[in-house]
């Protein structure tokens, strides 16, 4: 489909879906989004719905301005795959083996590795910039800075929630590794330090919903959030670097007779700013649960936990200011998902799939997502599919 257009205050809100599936309370946050002064355009994904602070799947187009909540608190979240010359083959048929070996690589949840993980230690793993990035730390927010023992250990680590590592195979045979997560507790910290700091600026307290408060241009606000941000940024993708690192390191050792071979990594952030220009103009845009899709541009679009993911290209669609979707969004939130579904339903609707089966992730179970070919298919108009992959190891954070 093409995009539907629906009149907003200040800009009409472009979606790449039918409006009347979208819940009022998602709906109500993007009208709000369209009554901000400095906004110039708001494109909607086919994986929208309801979040914190804002809109997720939203692309907010603001000129000399931008909106730390209409980011989110996991700064730089984003996707990295890369396939792999093993075919579906080579796998034994007892996955739980490779999934305990993935686990106890990778800490899930709030953990961290004992020590930092060094990076010169993986063969072909990108290491220039890593120290004059972690030199950077040093310029952030006073506010976190007694977080940088934890940050250092948590680089190269999961997360919790909807983040996870997978192993996958596409329709052709082959076998590829997946990964998604952010920038961990440090980037949650500065979010909500600059979403507070923005909160009590004087030009914010006009405003429709207090979450939507900005930082302007030429400001001292503005200047430390996007020092800040743009770190937290690229915490978030040295992050999954690690991680894929780690990933790989299993998969040489399980597979040590196939001696596995690994193409480029694709990877894409879905919560983030850009500096981007349209229509002559210089913008700030922010995509919270959305990707770059560029014309020609890889980019990673995940489905839940048992129905598997999409390698995409994007078509450069200006329309959505070259983006498309995350995932495949949620359609209900976690405590509803908790209330309508067991355990026995986990195990079903992720049968096939070698992943934890417990209380614990029921809120992450495929049937509190939206179908993942619906919103592919409703974005034909900004990616093209690359390969169609499928899960059958999945470790969740």
């Amino acid at each position: 489909m093409s995009y539907v257009e629906i009149p907003g205050a200040k800009v009409p809100i472009r979606m790449w879906t039918d409006p009347s599936t979208v819940e009022g309370s998602a709906l109500q946050q993007l009208q709000n989004v369209a009554t901000l002064p400095w906004i110039k355009g708001l494109a909607v994904m086919p994986d929208v719905h309801y979040g914190k602070g804002a809109t997720v799947g939203s692309v907010i187009a603001m000129r000399g301005a931008v909106c730390p909540a209409a980011v989110g608190v996991d700064i730089g979240c984003g996707m990295s795959a890369v396939k792999t010359s093993l075919t579906a083959n080579d796998l034994p048929g007892d996955l739980s083996r490779l999934r305990s070996r993935i686990e106890q690589v990778i800490p899930v949840g709030r953990g961290m590795h004992d020590d930092p993980v060094d990076p010169g230690r993986f063969h072909g793993l990108a290491t220039a910039g890593w120290e004059d990035f972690w030199g950077r730390f040093d310029g952030v927010a006073e506010a976190v800075k007694f977080r940088q023992e934890r940050a250092t250990k948590q680089m190269g680590t999961l997360g919790s929630g909807n983040h996870f590592a997978e192993v996958c195979i596409d329709t052709e045979g082959a076998v590829w590794l997946m990964l998604h997560s952010g920038s961990r507790n440090i980037g949650k910290e500065l979010a909500e330090h600059h979403i507070n700091v923005a909160q009590k600026l004087p030009h914010n307290q006009g405003l429709v919903d207090r979450d939507l408060a900005v930082f302007v241009a030429d400001t001292p606000q503005m200047a430390a959030y996007r020092n800040d941000l743009f770190w937290a940024q690229e915490y978030a993708k040295y992050n999954r670097s690690i991680m894929m690192a780690l990933l790989k390191d299993v998969i040489r050792k399980e597979f040590k007779k196939a001696k596995p071979a690994f193409e480029p990594e694709i990877s894409c952030h879905h919560n983030y700013v850009a500096e981007e220009r349209y229509e002559g103009m210089d913008l700030l845009v922010t995509r919270k649960g959305a990707i770059r899709a560029g014309s020609g541009e890889y980019g990673i679009i995940p489905g839940s936990m048992g129905t598997g993911s999409y390698i995409v290209k994007g078509l450069g669609n200006d329309k959505s200011f070259n983006s498309a979707s995350h995932g495949a969004g949620r359609r209900m939130s976690r405590n509803a998902a908790k209330r309508r579904f067991s355990t026995k339903d986990l195990e079903e609707q992720t049968r096939g799939v070698e992943c934890r089966k417990d209380s614990g992730v029921v809120d992450e179970i495929p049937g509190a997502y939206k179908p993942i070919e619906q919103v592919i298919d409703q974005q034909r108009d900004l990616v093209e599919v690359v390969a169609k992959l499928k899960q059958v190891v999945c470790v969740k954070g």
